[in-house]
């Protein structure tokens, strides 16, 4: 039986899977289906990584009753099937299944729906190689990355001392700073090296092919989050 030689927690979007196409239509349906249409020439990578009630905030104007209509809009519409408009970063399956291979437990942590990220992994033929996903909940009590990291957490029993999170927005690093976790910043995503950098990201990867040295490396040193990070 292979050892457990710690604990992995992966985002989903910009991290595991190009997921723009997908959420970009979701979110223009839902932002018109409020009169308020998203021109097409102005960008929304912006979108990809914090919960989409902040998002919708921005874009309303913290109206919250028109926030609430527009993200019922976005699940219907995502549901219906964009959220499989969605592409695997070329890599990151190998790098998925090296980690599992080589003893480390693994769970998603994204600030997507649960269910959502369920079929997800599902579709991608991910889903044995991830002990559980975590997510945020349909109510909105939970949908900050740091809660959702500690929940995973608790309901684990993970030791933080040997878990690291990998991300590629400052959401992933701030929630796993906040959960006393040294984050692997992913670059191919959609924050890039500067921003996650600047939250703390404690090594800086530049392609699935170098994750699994990445986190064996972290994992070695014991390193604690936050600090100046390196290139992976």
């Amino acid at each position: 039986m292979t050892e457990i030689r710690g604990t992995v927690l992966m985002d989903l979007d910009g991290t595991i899977s190009d997921p723009a196409i997908g959420i970009f239509a979701s979110f223009r349906h839902a932002v018109e289906s409020v009169g308020h249409p998203w021109p097409n020439d102005r960008p929304l990578d912006w979108i990809i990584g914090p919960p989409l009630r902040e998002s919708f905030g921005t874009v309303l104007g913290g109206d919250a009753e028109l926030g609430a209509q527009a993200l019922e809009h976005y699940r219907r519409h995502y549901a219906a099937g964009a959220m499989f408009e969605n592409a695997l970063y070329p890599g990151i399956t190998e790098a998925i299944a090296a980690l599992d291979g080589s003893g480390f437990r693994l769970f998603v942590a994204t600030s997507k729906l649960t269910g959502f990220a369920e079929r997800i992994i599902g579709h991608f033929g991910l889903a044995g190689r991830f002990a559980g996903v975590y997510g945020s909940s349909l109510d909105g009590r939970i949908d900050q990355k740091g809660d959702i990291i500690a929940l995973c957490l608790a309901n684990e029993a993970v030791d933080p001392a040997r878990c690291i999170m990998v991300g590629d927005r400052k959401h992933d690093v701030l929630g796993a700073v906040a959960n006393r976790l040294p984050c692997v910043g992913v670059s191919w995503g959609y924050g890039g090296a500067d921003e996650l950098a600047a939250a703390g990201a404690a090594l800086i990867c530049d392609r699935p092919a170098a994750l699994p040295d990445a986190v064996r490396t972290l994992m070695a040193r014991g390193a604690t989050a936050g600090g100046s990070p390196a290139p992976a």
